[in-house]
């Protein structure tokens, strides 16, 4: 059987890091790479094999260009996305000393969040397995209500997976607190970090949360851990999965990554398309097995560059 596609609803966001060259005296130098987490989501699961549809509103301007490029390169269908008049979304990274972004953001009135809802509708991922979102889109007005009643139409047909992907400097994560409890009613799998959480819900540990956004409805719960992990809930039965040890260039895209190992994995075993009613906590921890060397090989190359599926074989199994 065919496998179905997984449709990936968000944001294209254009990271620009200081160059490693010189500028001349009164210039700052940018290197610009295409980003944004649900793109870059995309982007991993269409290079790990995925039939992959990005429902996305990229504007025309050159940045949009950039992204629309990327996209297909690696293999995603651009068929779901709009040509948006507005700016396209910046952000400015820098780091610090193990590798972590810092983000200034340029992301007022830009493309990515001013869906219709014919816009929306038009873009229904009718045949997909899986409908993946979260980030920004979910939380940046006016499209973020609009995502959420799409989500509520795909569950129909099409597993429902959300990473918040907790964006602090433009959105008050108090919003994401209140919003949360909607996330889980209509998401099956809810992916996030440990800086997530620690916004999220400050204090409590990822066993505490677990059990909490279980009760809210979602069936699996997945927290990376970076160099500790991943910790999965599956209805409360709990698996911790090794992160592979590897040369730490950058974090970017590494959760995205994540997500993308682990939704591709689920796929291949025929998990997606409902209410996870079959999957196994076996098969959950061989899935993130898979997501965390997914993720370890976007660690150990510059920016959010995600793994072709030949290219795993660098990550050595014997390393997990």
């Amino acid at each position: 059987m065919a496998q179905r596609p997984i449709a990936v609803l968000g944001e294209c966001v254009a990271d620009a890091f200081a160059d490693a060259l010189q500028p001349r005296p009164g210039e700052l130098a940018l290197r610009v790479l295409p980003g944004g987490g649900p793109a870059n989501t995309a982007v991993a699961l269409a290079r790990l094999g995925t039939p992959t549809r990005f429902l996305g509103r990229i504007s025309t301007d050159a940045f949009g260009a950039l992204f629309r490029a990327h996209l297909a390169a690696s293999g995603v269908d651009l068929s779901g996305t709009v040509a948006a008049p507005e700016p396209s979304t910046l952000a400015i990274a820098t780091f610090d000393a193990h590798g972590q972004a810092q983000y200034s953001f340029h992301a007022e009135a830009t493309a990515d969040w001013q869906w219709t809802g014919a816009e929306l509708a038009a873009a229904r991922p009718e045949d997909a397995a899986c409908l993946h979102t979260g980030s920004l889109a979910l939380v940046r007005a006016p499209g973020d209500e609009r995502i959420e009643e799409a989500l509520l139409r795909a569950r129909d047909g099409a597993t429902v997976s959300i990473d918040p992907n907790v964006r602090p400097l433009l959105v008050d994560p108090a919003v994401y607190r209140a919003r949360l409890p909607r996330w889980c009613a209509l998401a099956d799998i809810l992916r996030l970090s440990s800086d997530d959480l620690e916004l999220l819900m400050p204090g409590v540990t990822p066993e505490r949360a677990c059990d909490a956004w279980h009760l809210a409805g979602v069936r699996l719960v997945v927290i990376t851990l970076g160099s500790r992990g991943a910790l999965a809930s599956l209805d409360g039965v709990r698996v911790l999965v090794p992160a592979p040890r590897i040369e730490v260039v950058d974090t970017i895209g590494a959760g995205d990554s994540f997500t993308a190992g682990l939704l591709h994995r689920l796929s291949l075993a025929g998990r997606l398309g409902g209410r996870l009613e079959q999957l196994t906590v076996d098969e959950v921890a061989d899935a993130c097995q898979y997501a965390a060397r997914v993720a370890a090989f976007t660690c150990s190359v510059a920016g959010p560059n995600p793994p072709w599926a030949h290219q795993l074989e660098s990550v050595s199994a014997a390393a997990q």
